[in-house]
């Protein structure tokens, strides 16, 4: 993983999340902005996965459990998509603030995948 890279996405996920929370508790049901929020956080972790595949490749190896990483790595794809189907099939302010709670769940999840990468020795 690149650190830079990593920073970026947490900012951006918390910033994200931050944002819809707000939002879903002020009583804003999802809108194309905490959708678009979170199509952002879903871009930047696909950008992941290139990175996360290429980087070994070119010499920038995990020390952790390449398993673990991966499934921390598949999951935070996952999680925006069912935030935002649950946000259009339940258009309330609920729904905009499990948008909130799940960019900032990704944020957590990009942290530890970046500890898993740099710092743990398998």
């Amino acid at each position: 993983m690149i650190l830079w890279l990593t920073v970026v996405q947490i900012i951006v996920a918390v910033a994200a999340g931050a944002f819809c929370l707000v939002a879903g508790l002020v009583g804003r049901r999802p809108s194309d902005f905490s959708v678009g929020a979170l199509a952002l956080v879903e871009l930047l972790l696909v950008v992941q996965v290139v990175v996360a595949i290429v980087a070994p490749l070119a010499g920038n190896p995990p020390t952790g459990d390449l398993l673990e990483f991966w499934v921390y790595l598949v999951s935070a794809v996952l999680l925006p998509i069912g935030a935002v189907l649950w946000a259009l099939m339940e258009r309330s302010r609920w729904s905009t603030v499990i948008l909130g709670v799940a960019a900032l769940a990704i944020g957590v999840m990009l942290w530890r995948m970046q500890v898993i990468w740099t710092i743990q020795v398998a």
